[in-house]
């Protein structure tokens, strides 16, 4: 495995910058798309209902298949708390993990200064570390519902400049936000977006979404794509398009 040490690198490929949200409940469906999209896609982003149902073991099938994981699982809590989960995913060996921004600068502080000590203990490959801002399904009116008031925007930059003064790697945010993150955050700071979806395609619960084109051209490092793809005739023709029109956007 690689050193703790390990520099946080940039996706090269518009391959590798495509992360396919495995969101499902069935061992065996999950079995056959990592078989079909190893290769096509840069990571399958394993989330609370698939975790939940198979748990760690299914982190190890897809690894075992040839596939990279990102563990998106959220963590929010007690910095104790996540820093011990967030050690535990490092030992799973997952490419990726989040947490919540909104759980304090000390709980990321705490997150990145572990997950560091133990790869240097333990030899083990140091994960890309993320912090989730504001969820894509959320707007102006449902924040202020809890509390939060001002644009959508405001509080995404915000969440994101706490993340790097913390030591994450970069944020989960809307494709909406990443020129303000871009303009607060530096360049090697790395966006991964979800509540992306092919043109033409419905945008089920998100609220803020954007094309795998249009991503690309504002400065994505990452896009998470699932539905489309799961729900296509073709998954990995859906994919190959979605790479493709990356690619051209480029």
């Amino acid at each position: 495995m690689a050193s703790g040490l390990e520099l946080v690198r940039s996706p090269t490929s518009m391959r590798e910058r495509l992360i396919f949200a495995l969101d499902l409940d069935d061992v065996e469906e999950v079995k056959k798309l990592v078989a079909l999209l190893t290769g096509e896609v840069g990571m399958f982003k394993v989330g609370k209902q698939f975790f939940l149902h198979a748990g760690p073991q299914g982190v190890k099938l897809i690894q075992e298949m040839g596939g990279e994981v990102f563990l998106d699982l959220k963590f929010h809590d007690i910095p104790t708390t996540v820093s011990k989960a967030a050690v535990e995913a490092t030992r799973l060996s997952v490419k990726m993990f989040n947490v919540h921004a909104s759980g304090s600068l000390e709980m990321m502080h705490r997150t990145v200064k572990e997950v560091q000590r133990v790869c240097q203990q333990q030899t083990l490959r140091r994960p890309i570390m993320l912090a989730v801002t504001v969820l894509t399904s959320l707007n102006k009116s449902d924040l202020s519902k809890v509390g939060v008031d001002g644009e959508v925007i405001d509080q995404v930059v915000r969440l994101a400049v706490l993340s790097k003064e913390a030591g994450m790697d970069g944020v989960v945010a809307s494709s909406h936000e990443v020129a303000q993150i871009r303009a607060a955050c530096g360049r090697r700071f790395l966006i991964v977006c979800p509540g992306i979806r092919p043109k033409g395609k419905e945008q089920d619960d998100q609220s803020r979404v954007m094309t795998p084109g249009e991503a690309m051209r504002i400065g994505a490092d990452y896009i998470v794509v699932g539905r489309p793809i799961v729900e296509a005739k073709d998954p990995l023709r859906e994919a190959r398009a979605i790479v493709s029109e990356m690619e051209k956007s480029g």
